[in-house]
């Protein structure tokens, strides 16, 4: 088991069960978030900071904190995101588009960036992405979330490649239809702009997968712990998503 673990956006949501889980599993776990209400409220053995990740500065500030205490890092969670705005792309504001894509996909860059000479001195490690199955399916009304998540697979992809001859090994992982308050609020807003209820969108994200339902944090940070564990030891440029089997990303109801 990696017994270093920096996890982003790790105190709330699915970051929230990845910290837990690798927490249980025996690591050291730091988690960097923006919500510093959220940051607060975990437990008080697990390091702690602030930091928004689209901002260069206070993510170089983090790495440095964490080879000031830790001497290294084991694995990244690149798992900070925002689900963007829920509308037809030409109603889409460049603001919002600019926005998405900050936080998601440079997020996840930065956090690379200054994670992977560390990694690479150190001649071992684990990067992971959360992307979404939106990263493997076009999805209406998201393309802003929906082209960040993609570029969050390229990213994900190409640094296999960088760093696999380092010994570092980098997987992305999709989440689907994830219970929460993020997904409430997409649903909330699809409802709103298709004209139905929040049940309704509900029920057609959950019977587009063969297995008919949603999935929870725990279910991400499961694959996060194997991804991260020896048993995954050559487990590389791997897009595995984790979503009940989407087959349908945009059922017509």
């Amino acid at each position: 088991m990696s017994s270093r673990v920096l996890i982003t956006a790790g105190a709330s949501g699915v970051g929230r069960a990845m910290a837990e889980a690798f927490d249980a599993a025996g690591a050291q776990v730091w988690v960097a978030d923006v919500n510093l209400a959220a940051l607060s409220d975990c437990p008080a053995h697990w390091r702690r900071s602030g930091v928004d990740v689209t901002d260069e500065d206070l993510v170089a500030a983090l790495f440095k904190d964490i080879e000031a205490e830790w001497g290294g890092l084991d694995t990244l969670c690149a798992n900070a995101g925002i689900a963007g705005p829920t509308a037809q792309i030409e109603e889409v504001a460049l603001q919002d588009w600019r926005a998405c894509l900050s936080v998601n996909l440079e997020g996840a860059f930065l956090c690379s960036k200054y994670a992977a000479p560390m990694l690479k001195r150190q001649g071992s490690g684990v990067v992971l992405i959360t992307s979404s199955t939106a990263g493997q399916y076009g999805y209406p009304n998201r393309a802003p979330y929906a082209a960040a998540k993609w570029g969050m697979v390229g990213l994900g992809k190409t640094l296999a490649m960088e760093l696999g001859p380092h010994g570092v090994r980098c997987n992305v992982i999709c989440p689907g239809a994830v219970e929460g308050p993020r997904m409430e609020g997409v649903l909330n807003r699809e409802a709103q702009a298709k004209g139905m209820t929040r049940d309704q969108v509900y029920d057609g994200y959950a019977s587009g997968t063969s297995m008919g339902r949603f999935v929870e944090g725990q279910d991400i940070a499961n694959m996060a712990v194997f991804l991260a564990s020896d048993a995954a030891r050559l487990v590389s440029g791997q897009v595995i998503a984790v979503d009940g089997h989407t087959v349908n990303p945009d059922p017509k109801l």
